[in-house]
């Protein structure tokens, strides 16, 4: 979907990297970024994702700014499947996870009921070597896809399940804001989870969505879940047979499923990720950067990094998609 505002910026297409648009550092970079809030916008919308390069953000403050700026107010996260720092109303720190473990391609939050329709990141320090944000564009990914696999996905959706603790993974507290029972299973109603509560106060959950869902503004068919990112047989070997050994098949932090409750299989797992690195685009973040992501056409990942890397989150514009539970209309082509 092209747009008249989306020319007025100069932006390269190189393959195998995602857009990048090439600026002076303004005087006033907040206020560039609203000058230009429509015409970045346009691109994002055009080709799902944006790097823009020369800003050269510095703290917390001057790019909560920019992500207000070109997304108004931003989205208290829930849900969380890993800790973040908080820098204000909406504004994260990236999640909590091993430098030497990847974080595979995956949609924000495409387990909730109301997803963040756009991804705002500022890399404040680059790190010494990988780290990379890459983005995949969530349609190709789909017509990839064995047609078969993608059809079972489509109807019968995909399964999440958790389990909370206080040493792997968010805890109940970063999840839903509160430790409290009462809170805790009222949110669980109101958003299609199903809890079950264990006898030493844990809690376990599951709860079915989409794995393919329309884009509100293109009408598109994309690819759109964690499955393989959230599944077992994605962790390192030696992590999974850890976590195995103790908490047990049924009590891993998180896991994914088939829609029916079946197992997916190792195989299936690799055949996802590896239709993600065929279409992945990925530039080295340099400190300073900018990138803005459609989450719903657009997967990200976060590749393995060494020294230090500070990148900020911000969520902004929640959907409710309309097909987020999987039904048989859903899956018609």
């Amino acid at each position: 979907m092209s747009s008249p505002l989306a020319s007025t910026l100069e932006v390269e297409l190189p393959p195998d990297r995602p857009p990048i648009l090439h600026v002076e550092e303004p005087r006033d970079v907040p206020g560039w970024a609203a000058a230009h809030r429509e015409a970045l916008r346009a691109q994002v919308t055009e080709h799902g994702a944006l790097l823009v390069r020369g800003l050269n953000l510095r703290d917390t403050g001057q790019a909560g700014a920019v992500f207000a700026a070109l997304a108004g107010e931003l989205m208290t996260e829930r849900e969380a499947f890993a800790p973040r720092r908080s820098y204000g109303p909406g504004l994260y720190s990236s999640a909590t996870w091993p430098a030497n473990q990847p974080m595979c391609m995956h949609h924000e939050l495409s387990y909730t009921l109301d997803v963040p329709g756009l991804l705002l990141f500022a890399c404040l320090t680059a790190p010494g070597q990988g780290g990379a944000t890459g983005v995949a564009d969530a349609e190709r990914v789909l017509q990839a896809l064995p047609a078969s696999l993608a059809e079972r996905f489509e109807h019968e959706g995909w399964l999440l399940t958790r389990s909370y603790n206080d040493e792997i993974g968010a805890t109940l507290e970063e999840a839903f804001g509160t430790d409290d029972r009462t809170a805790v299973d009222a949110y669980c109603r109101a958003h299609a989870i199903d809890t079950d509560w264990q006898p030493d106060g844990s809690l376990r959950t599951r709860q079915r969505r989409s794995a393919v869902v329309r884009h509100p503004v293109t009408g598109r068919r994309c690819w759109f879940n964690q499955i393989a990112f959230l599944n077992e047989w994605t962790l390192a070997p030696e992590v999974r047979e850890y976590l195995v050994d103790v908490y047990g098949e049924d009590g891993l932090p998180f896991n994914t499923r088939f829609g029916d409750g079946g197992p997916i299989t190792e195989d299936v797992v690799q055949l996802l990720n590896t239709t993600y690195e065929e279409h992945t685009r990925r530039e080295p973040w340099q400190s300073g950067d900018l990138m803005l992501v459609d989450n719903i056409r657009t997967a990200h990942s976060r590749e393995p990094y060494t020294g230090d890397r500070e990148v900020l989150v911000g969520l902004a514009e929640p959907r409710r998609l309309a097909d987020c539970s999987p039904t048989p209309e859903a899956s018609r082509r």
